[in-house]
């Protein structure tokens, strides 16, 4: 089955709420969710994006409960009311995340990787496949659950990303020196360092030859992946597999880099990656050059939710013709080409977006969405 995968439905849990267009106005808006939330070891900043309305629980519990609401929305958005028990149409629920709670939590290190998934799918009674592939886990996640669409293995796919705020990642960023001393500030000169944050994105997929057209949302046009190994936490510095990665979406996608409109970057605001994103940018869109937007500034780095957020987010600017300003960002690296947003940005007329995300151990992964008219 080699047809269109269509997007039919969206849900997201983020440090500012979790209603699709509310969320969005907020960020066409500029707002943030970043602020202080106390660490009690000592770390180099201690402002970070947490999701307030689950701060009660621990990581575990949050964690699992963002997934499982984040679901339970995209769902609803996709109009799939009910019992999904019946085994009428194959569906399988695929999450990805760099580590959950895991760092913190006694209970989660002791079970499987997979064991915080598989009771939310048996709520649905869906087949349940997590994956780790870092910072780039939400959008793997996307990645596969188009490949299982496209294989004629599920009529159905459920799938994202989620991360949990903890101590230990924070500290673990402190230490390495990626965390930021003040703001978060994507593609800037000032740049100095990321700041987390949490969440959970999920879109459901199907093959739009199962569907009336009203019912996508966007669509799942290419997919691409490449590994630098180049080391743990630092990319290739020439960012030949953020390239890499990019053209296999756009050669997935039956595609050139003209096509695209929109770029969602990585944009995690650290000295190393900025720059290198910027200038791997610059190489592939020589000719017409993609608006460039980032969303950290607004959501915090929400590690293996990252991806997922970021496609939603891409999704919705090509369905409202619109883009987000980069929150922290005033004075644009002369490596980035690309030109940035101001608020109010409209794209009329933008047809195909771009969505990378680059992650520890060197993983990149980049997705080209279509709109709607695409």
């Amino acid at each position: 089955m080699r047809g269109r995968v269509a997007v039919t439905g969206m849900g997201w849990e983020t440090p500012l709420g979790d209603d699709i267009a509310t969320v969005w106005q907020a960020l066409l808006d500029g707002a943030s969710g970043i602020t202080f939330v106390p660490c009690p070891v000592k770390i180099r900043n201690e402002r970070a994006a947490p999701v307030s309305s689950l701060a009660n629980l621990g990581p575990r519990e949050r964690f699992t409960e963002m997934v499982r609401r984040a679901v339970g929305r995209a769902l609803l958005n996709a109009e799939l009311r009910g019992s999904f028990g019946s085994g009428e149409v194959r569906t399988a629920l695929v999450i990805g995340t760099s580590h959950g709670a895991r760092l913190d939590d006694p209970i989660s290190i002791a079970e499987p990787p997979d064991a915080w998934l598989r009771g939310i799918a048996a709520d649905y009674d869906f087949l349940p496949i997590a994956l780790s592939t870092a910072c780039s886990s939400g959008a793997d996640a996307i990645l596969v659950g188009a490949a299982l669409i496209r294989s004629g293995l599920f009529e159905r796919v459920v799938c994202g990303g989620a991360d949990v705020l903890t101590h230990a990642k924070r500290k673990a960023h402190s230490t390495l020196g990626t965390m930021a001393t003040s703001e978060l500030r994507s593609f800037d000169v000032n740049r100095d360092g990321t700041l987390l944050g949490e969440g959970a994105g999920i879109v459901v997929l199907e093959p739009e030859c199962h569907l009336h057209p009203s019912s996508a949302l966007g669509f799942v046009l290419g997919c691409g992946a490449a590994n630098d190994a180049a080391g743990l936490t630092a990319p290739d510095r020439h960012g030949r597999g953020v390239k890499l990665a990019v053209r296999r979406a756009l050669t997935d996608a039956n595609l050139d880099a003209q096509d695209i409109d929109i770029v969602n970057g990585h944009g995690s605001g650290t000295p190393t990656n900025d720059v290198i994103e910027a200038a791997a940018y610059a190489d592939i869109f020589q000719t017409k050059k993609p608006i460039l937007f980032a969303t950290k500034g607004a959501f915090g780095h929400s590690l293996g939710a990252t991806g997922a957020l970021e496609a939603i987010s891409v999704i919705q600017a090509l369905r409202d013709r619109k883009i987000p300003p980069i929150v922290g960002t005033s004075c644009r690296l002369p490596e980035c080409t690309l030109p940035l947003p101001e608020a109010g940005c409209q794209i009329q007329g933008a047809r195909f977006g771009l969505s990378t995300t680059i992650g520890f151990g060197g993983f990149n992964t980049a997705i080209v969405f279509g709109g709607t008219e695409a």
